[in-house]
């Protein structure tokens, strides 16, 4: 084959090519653009997240009636006064600083009659039983602080094992089992959770304070990985341009 054949033949490999380049080129810099997009909303769904955790709290009341309105009451720091029922307390499996356990779920009959589950926090696995920890069955009326927190309407990972209502252990938050178990009407209960804040239980358990917040943030990992890789192809690209130039000269 001639020069000319083979420069020819270049060219239409070129031109075959080039289409191809491009879409990759286009691609790989809309998943980047996408990415910077998702790092933005990430980054305004922390702060904003930060803000409620940081704000005075708020009576129950208003936490209520933002929840009957469908907005958003996660992570909204609430105080809330009323007596423990720890005879119903549920039982979440859960790990916390390392341990294995469970965190302390317990009705808290309000001053309306009505009840909402407080997480009182953690306990080690050896005491999930009531009786390992008497100091904690705090009596009487209560106030308390911490952060409210949505029902989940299902499960949340089929890799998740079902809840164990025989051995009271929830392995998710099932609001409308919880109340069951308990043997409490649904209607009288509040349909969310409250996470009670750090303050001490007489004889330390359960531990409060056990709100993890924790929304990995990995969008500016795949921002350099999507542009660098579209980086990388117009300098490839650019090379065997230039090398196609230079052996038709």
């Amino acid at each position: 084959m001639t020069d000319k054949n083979l420069l020819k033949a270049s060219h239409r490999r070129l031109w075959f090519a080039a289409p191809l380049v491009l879409l990759a080129l286009v691609l790989l810099l809309a998943l980047g653009t996408w990415q910077v997009k998702r790092m933005y909303w990430k980054e305004g769904l922390l702060a904003d997240i930060q803000q409620r955790t940081q704000a005075p709290p708020v009576p129950l009341a208003d936490i209520e009636k933002l929840a009957t309105s469908g907005g958003d009451i996660e992570y909204r720091t609430v105080q809330l006064s009323g007596t423990f029922d720890h005879t119903r307390e549920q039982h979440f499996f859960a790990t916390f600083q390392g341990q294995t356990g469970y965190y302390i779920y317990t009705p808290l009959k309000l001053g309306d009659d009505r009840t909402i589950f407080v997480n009182r926090g953690f306990v080690p696995y050896d005491m999930k039983e009531p009786a390992t920890r008497k100091e904690g069955e705090v009596a009487g009326n209560v106030s308390i602080e911490g952060l409210a927190r949505a029902r989940l309407g299902s499960k949340p990972s089929s890799l998740l094992p079902d809840n164990d209502l025989a051995k009271n252990i929830y392995y998710w938050k099932d609001l409308t089992a919880m109340t069951s178990r308990a043997g409490l009407e649904s209607a009288q209960v509040l349909p969310f959770f409250v996470d009670a804040n750090a303050a001490p239980n007489p004889g330390g358990w359960p531990k409060g304070g056990v709100t993890l917040i924790d929304l990995p943030n990995n969008h500016l990992q795949y921002v350099i990985t999507w542009y660098g890789l579209a980086l990388a192809l117009v300098i490839v690209v650019g090379f065997a341009y230039v090398r196609g130039l230079r052996k038709s000269g």
